[in-house]
C-alpha cells in the first residue's frame, strides 16, 4: 500500500506546446492548473496538421519550439495526459531551457510519432488557435474526460473525430 501511495506522488515535468498551453484545457483534464514556466525546446519544430486543430512537434535541426513546462505532474495525471495525447504521439524525455533562468531541465514531451507525415505543414500558432478553435476544443476535451470515466471509453482520437465530424454537420 505504501509503495502504491508513494507511486501516485511521483512527480514529473511536462513540456507543452499546443492546446495544453491553455490553462482552461489543462484544468478540464487535471482538475487543476499546475505551476508552469515558459520554456524552449531546441532542435524541434511545431507544425500544423492537415485536418486537425492541434499541433505536432518533430525533431528538426536548428529550429526551436516555445512552450511551457507544467511542473509537479503526478503519475495519475500522466496517465490522463498519455490517454489524451493517444497513439498519435509518443512521450519522450527532452531537455528544455527555462526562459526565465536559462536553466536546462529534463521534461517529458509528446512528439508526433510519424516524423515524415505528409499532413504536417507550416507553423502552428497558439494565439490564432485560441481565437479560432479553443471554444470547440474545450467542448471536445470535456467530452473526452466524461468518456474517460466510462468503462469502455473511446480513445481521444475517436472522441476528437466524432466531435469534429458531428460539429461539421450542424
Amino acid at each position: 500500500m505504501l509503495a502504491a501511495m508513494a507511486n501516485s506522488q511521483a512527480i514529473s515535468s511536462v513540456f507543452v506546446y499546443g492546446s495544453l498551453m491553455a490553462d482552461d484545457v489543462v484544468r478540464v483534464l487535471l482538475n487543476r492548473v499546475p505551476p508552469s514556466s515558459p520554456a524552449t525546446l531546441h532542435n524541434f519544430h511545431r507544425f500544423s496538421i492537415k485536418g486537425r486543430v492541434y499541433p505536432a512537434i518533430v525533431p528538426v535541426e536548428n529550429k526551436k519550439v516555445d512552450g511551457r513546462v507544467l511542473q509537479g505532474i503526478t503519475l495519475p495525471e500522466m496517465d490522463i495526459l498519455d490517454n489524451f495525447e493517444d497513439v498519435e504521439y509518443e512521450r519522450r524525455t527532452v531537455d528544455v531551457t527555462l526562459m526565465d533562468s536559462s536553466q536546462i531541465l529534463q521534461a517529458d514531451a509528446y512528439v508526433w510519432v510519424d516524423k515524415n507525415d505528409p499532413n504536417l505543414y507550416g507553423e502552428w500558432n497558439f494565439e490564432e488557435w485560441k481565437i479560432l478553435h479553443m471554444k470547440d476544443f474545450m467542448k471536445m476535451t470535456m467530452g473526452f474526460m466524461e468518456e474517460l470515466e466510462q468503462p469502455d471509453s473511446k480513445t481521444r482520437v475517436a472522441t476528437y473525430e466524432s466531435f469534429y465530424n458531428q460539429e461539421g454537420k450542424n
